[in-house]
């Protein structure tokens, strides 16, 4: 039988973290495209509560601003001065329903690597062991600065003391406090009334309310894990880009075994709420970040970077940089294009290499192939827009659109100047500047009549290399005239 449902989850998030030497509060910081505090909300919702609240001190403001950008359903508690896991608690279990009863787990805001999982497993085993408290434990080689767990001659828990606190022989204990807890929410609320700040450091420590349980004759019990990196904590910038680097490992590796390949998981990133389909190939150093889809079948990268977009299925991005973007079924991006917000290509089309697209809505099976910039531009079904081509969608006041019709054809070299609208099955010669509309079926013409200026060279620029080169080319071809003539005299 499954452990039921906690009544509440408090993630301690009011820390300062001045270790990280940053402006921005330290739960705000992010790895695998969530913030800290993200992290910590996802495995709390994962255990479904019935309430969550998140505590907040430092930065109060933005840290619960985005809270509740994150999780709009999260209780925002606020610490007062007095310092202390236990202080921050005690808050917490005051921005939640008076008559609250059952379990309030305990979790921090910068504990990224804490899964859902393993949330559920401390709820199954402090249901089953009947505790008052539970505490989630963990064997290190070096323990220095963590909380020791104090067990009696029997094994059982009888408390934890802080490093700062111990004795010599206690920080000869390996197995350590990792700050995750369940606790009796009345044995919690009445415990907390009773702890004080005599202590090294002056604060009011949750820790002793497992001493006050055991002191009532409460069970307490340890949940020993193996996987350490669940509760590590984020306390500078080395730790970050640390826990970053191991949270990506196992995304990654998570993604291979839901069927996509990855050829060098060393150098792809693949951001904690991306999702991706069988045999997709992620080829080297490619980063996938935000809410990205990736069908199936799909092939990505290498050097490419993908942020909030949608792959479908069997389709090719390859050296490209794309945000807030679309890709088709079957559709093909790259090498060396930008896709930028609003871009949106319809299956089977083509977005060529060195292309830009901001606004571009590129129907099925149209292609944009090279070097062009389409900006605000709508592109029908099998319409075909020439190399070089340019949207010029600003004029300097103004972003206008333009529309091209179905299966109409651009020639390379063109300027759409915005406003206009090009019908259907139309084309435009190559190298027009268009600034009007275009009929349905019509060519637009825009170029002026080519004129040649016999000898301009040897006049303005006598004496260079381009001049030595015309008349040698010319004297040639005139002993062809020449000898073609005396030929025919012959």
């Amino acid at each position: 039988m499954s452990a039921p449902r906690p009544a509440a989850v408090i993630v301690l998030a009011a820390g300062e973290g001045t270790r990280m030497r940053s402006r921005r509060p330290k739960v705000l910081h992010t790895i695998g495209g969530r913030s800290l505090v993200g992290h910590a909300i996802a495995a709390a919702r994962g255990v479904q509560p019935d309430h969550l609240a998140v505590v907040v001190r430092h930065e109060r403001a933005l840290v619960a601003q985005h809270v509740t950008e994150v999780d709009a359903a999260a209780v925002i508690a606020e610490q007062d001065a007095v310092k202390g896991t236990g202080r921050a608690v005690e808050c917490g279990l005051d921005a939640l329903p008076a008559g609250l009863t059952g379990t309030v787990l305990v979790t921090y805001g910068d504990v990224p690597l804490l899964r859902s999982e393993t949330l559920l497993g401390l709820m199954e085993v402090h249901t089953a062991s009947g505790s008052a408290a539970t505490v989630i434990t963990a064997s290190l080689d070096d323990p220095t600065g963590y909380g020791r767990v104090l067990r009696d001659a029997d094994g059982a828990v009888v408390g934890i003391v802080e490093h700062k606190d111990a004795t010599e022989q206690q920080r000869g204990i390996t197995e350590v406090n990792s700050g995750l807890y369940a606790f009796d929410v009345t044995l919690l609320r009445d415990a907390l009334a009773e702890v004080g700040t005599d202590n090294v450091q002056g604060e009011k420590y949750l820790t002793d309310v497992l001493g006050i349980a055991r002191g009532r004759g409460l069970t307490v019990s340890a949940h020993l894990i193996a996987d350490l990196w669940q509760t590590e904590g984020v306390n500078d910038k080395v730790q970050l880009a640390r826990l970053g680097a191991e949270l990506n490992r196992r995304t990654v590796e998570q993604a291979m075994r839901d069927g996509a390949i990855v050829i060098d998981p060393a150098t792809t990133w693949i951001d904690a709420d991306v999702t991706i389909g069988q045999d997709t190939i992620i080829h080297p150093h490619t980063q996938i970040h935000g809410a990205s889809t990736i069908g199936a079948d799909c092939t990505i990268g290498p050097d490419t970077t993908l942020t909030d977009v949608e792959v479908g299925d069997g389709a090719s991005v390859v050296r490209t940089q794309a945000l807030l973007a679309v890709v088709g079924a079957g559709a093909s991006v790259g090498p060396f294009s930008y896709l930028r917000p609003g871009t949106e290509l319809g299956a089977e089309g083509k977005i060529g290499g060195f292309v830009e697209t901001k606004n571009a809505r590129i129907a099925a099976g149209a292609k944009v192939p090279h070097l062009t910039y389409a900006g605000d531009v709508t592109i029908g079904e099998g319409a075909n827009i020439g190399a070089g081509t340019i949207f010029a969608n600003y004029d300097g006041v103004t972003k206008s659109p333009t529309v091209v019709g179905s299966h109409s054809f651009v020639g390379s070299n063109s300027v759409i100047v915005a406003p206009v609208t090009i019908g259907d099955g139309a084309y435009v010669a190559a190298g027009s500047a268009v600034t009007s509309d275009v009929g349905p079926g019509e060519l637009a013409v825009t170029r002026a009549k080519q004129r040649n200026v016999a000898g301009w060279v040897a006049r303005r620029r006598a004496g260079t290399a381009t001049a030595t080169a015309a008349e040698a080319a010319l004297d040639g071809a005139a002993r062809h005239t020449d000898g073609q003539e005396e030929g025919a005299r012959s």
